[in-house]
């Protein structure tokens, strides 16, 4: 139930009003001066009480019963109909002659107000059962810091500022995250070429292995390091199994995208850094607060390193 800011009674003060009236003996006039209210709002209450109990104590819905020019079902069918293969709303409007306000609200009440996420589907979400199972790589790529910002300076014009002095290109931060834990690993590395992608793996498996973690299979997308020679004969040599996302579906590598999300807000943008070398600086600090102490709501709220000490224990039991 919500009450606006000036609401002089609540169900608790109208069954206060009712009980007084109808078991206690008090008139309606002093029932109503003890609670601030008018007589004939003590007698509504006080009537729906005996009517309907504590149901009627409840508000009742302003909007109306019928409302003569709604638009017919049928009509509105059609628009959604039209709406599934694709159509704009102008498009539907104009196509059956009715104002486009009307079939745009018409779209929004049935939640299809925004094309892309028609054909989206339910959420195929899995996870793995045990840790090493399955982790995911991915990049993204930064640009390097050559002065202060704008955050930094809070103005936007530099004096003798020239592009070309200022560009200084960008950095490429590698990650790889656990499927079943969420533990994760990253390092800021100068370019995304196939031996960097390549040692950047035999990194993230030291780092998975001195916890006690058996990688099994690795996940990125089909980016041109992860789609080179090179990278095959490294995945074959390391006895993982190689996994590939489908075109123009990020989705299926999620985990990666948004542990990404979730560093960008908590490391990159998250702090003032005067160069890049000082962001990178604090990555290991921010990664050491993420996978021990940082609470992450798709393992129940648990960080990281308690998720793979309780994953742990459950196969020791088995």
């Amino acid at each position: 139930m919500t009450l606006h800011r000036n609401a002089r009674t609540c169900p608790r003060s109208r069954r206060l009003i009712a009980k007084r009236v109808l078991e206690q003996g008090w008139s309606l006039a002093v029932a109503a001066e003890a609670a601030g209210v008018s007589e004939p709002t003590a007698r509504k209450w006080v009537r729906r009480f005996r009517e309907h109990g504590e149901a009627g104590l409840q508000d009742r819905s302003s909007a109306p019963g019928r409302v003569p020019h709604r638009t017919p079902r049928d009509r509105e069918q059609a628009i959604l109909k039209l709406r599934a293969v694709r159509f704009t709303g102008p498009q539907i409007a104009e196509l059956l002659q009715m104002p486009a306000s009307t079939v745009s609200l018409i779209l929004k009440r049935n939640a299809m107000g925004r094309l892309p996420s028609l054909n989206a589907g339910p959420a195929n979400r899995y996870e793995r059962k045990r840790a090493g199972e399955l982790i995911h790589i991915d990049i993204k790529k930064l640009g390097r810091i050559a002065r202060p910002g704008h955050r930094v300076t809070g103005s936007r014009a530099v004096e003798g500022y020239h592009r070309q002095a200022y560009e200084q290109g960008w950095e490429f931060v590698h990650v790889c995250v656990d499927d079943a834990t969420r533990l994760a690993y990253a390092e800021v590395l100068p370019d995304e070429r196939p031996s960097s992608c390549i040692a950047f793996l035999h990194r993230a498996l030291r780092f998975f292995a001195s916890l006690g973690v058996r990688v099994e299979r690795v996940m990125t997308d089909n980016g041109n390091p992860y789609r080179s020679k090179a990278h095959a004969a490294a995945c074959r040599e390391l006895g993982l199994r190689h996994l590939r996302t489908r075109a123009y579906r990020p989705q299926t590598n999620g985990k990666a995208e948004r542990f990404i999300k979730t560093m960008l807000e908590g490391w990159a943008y998250g702090a003032i850094y005067g160069s890049s070398t000082e962001r990178t600086l604090a990555l290991p600090g921010w990664l050491d607060r993420y996978n021990r102490r940082r609470p992450h709501r798709s393992i129940g709220r648990k960080p990281p390193m308690q998720r793979l000490l309780e994953l742990n224990n459950v196969g020791e039991a088995h």
